[in-house]
């Protein structure tokens, strides 16, 4: 009994798991380095662990329940409730790319249950995002629909606007309390405010980090649809080459007027040339040539070339001849009778 009752008092009680893991939070946020490095990712799942370990441990403790009201939760109660917003910020940090998606969707899970805690006890007003289990079909459904309306936007956008100015007044506030909470100055009121400024604050950045979960969602899964369609394509068998065939009106006309040109291919290259190398008729495949064959050949070509070099030579006499002759007769020669 001693031992186990030692053994409690080692572990890390509730506001010290909490405490860790923001700080570990806040560190991965403010860091200089890549998100992927081994530093910062040993940060973020030794967070995680720890608020893992402080969730459950919460829900032992059972600190909040769905009958009691905002007011009823102790002040220093109050940022217990932002557990599953932390667990999410540090679930999007992971880059292990086989389970990105995993990942995302467990984030925007926590990120959900936290909006879902803060409206519940009307912490502010806003709508919740929704439902994000959506399947392959009506993803690919829904990317066939028609763009949102300029009046949607437009909307989203003013949303967008007035979260900021929101934010940037909630931290300027922050920073004023932030000092008195921390040194144990303020009083139960300002320990208040200063809670309820933060839950606010996440409130913003969960819907932000929603949006930017489901914008991502969507670019892997239309990747992933993208790679199957691309395996399947490449998996296809090979269709045998077609036949040559006469596009004509009917049968009979095809009879009559066949193809409209001398012949029709029976056979591609391929074949014919398949065909001869089993005959053997290829020029590498017959007997060699006779020394006769090969001397009459070479004649025969010097022949040919003799006689196009006089037939040039024949023609460019002619033109020279014919360039003389119109140098000593004008134009209209001899044509004089009809000069008056």
């Amino acid at each position: 009994m001693a031992a186990a009752g030692e053994e409690e008092l080692l572990q890390p009680r509730l506001p010290e798991l909490f405490e860790t893991g923001k700080q570990l939070l806040d560190e991965v946020e403010v860091a200089a380095e890549p998100t992927g490095s081994r530093r910062i990712q040993d940060k973020v799942s030794k967070g995680l662990d720890l608020l893992k370990t402080a969730a459950e441990m919460l829900s032992q403790l059972d600190l909040f329940s769905r009958n009691e009201d905002l007011e009823e939760i102790a002040s220093t109660d109050l940022k217990y409730l932002m557990l599953p917003a932390f667990q999410g910020a540090l679930a999007v940090k992971q880059v292990n790319p086989s389970k990105r998606l995993d990942h995302l969707q467990w984030a925007r899970e926590h990120f959900l249950n936290y909006l879902t805690q803060c409206q519940h006890y009307h912490v502010a007003e806003f709508e919740l995002p929704q439902n994000g289990n959506i399947s392959a079909e009506n993803n690919t459904a829904g990317s066939s629909m028609a763009y949102p309306s300029l009046v949607a936007m437009a909307s989203q956008r003013r949303a967008k606007i007035e979260r900021y100015k929101q934010k940037k007044e909630v931290e300027q506030r922050l920073s004023a309390l932030k000092p008195a909470v921390e040194s144990g100055d303020a009083d139960d009121e300002l320990v208040r405010e200063y809670y309820l400024l933060h839950l606010r604050r996440w409130i913003g950045i969960s819907l932000e980090e929603i949006e930017s979960i489901d914008q991502e969602v969507k670019i892997l899964r239309e990747k992933d649809s993208s790679k199957e369609a691309s395996t399947s394509h490449s998996s296809r068998e090979d269709r045998p080459p077609m036949k040559p065939f006469i596009l004509t009106r009917n049968a009979a006309q095809a009879k009559v007027f066949g193809a409209g040109y001398p012949s029709l291919a029976s056979m591609t290259v391929n074949d014919w040339y398949d065909q001869h190398q089993k005959l053997g008729a290829l020029p590498d495949q017959g007997t060699a040539k006779t020394t006769s064959e090969v001397h009459r050949a070479a004649q025969l070509q010097e022949a040919q070339e003799r006689k196009e070099k006089e037939d040039d030579e024949r023609t460019l006499q002619q033109a020279r001849e014919w360039d003389d002759w119109k140098d000593t007769h004008p134009r209209g020669y001899g044509n004089r009778q009809n000069m008056g």
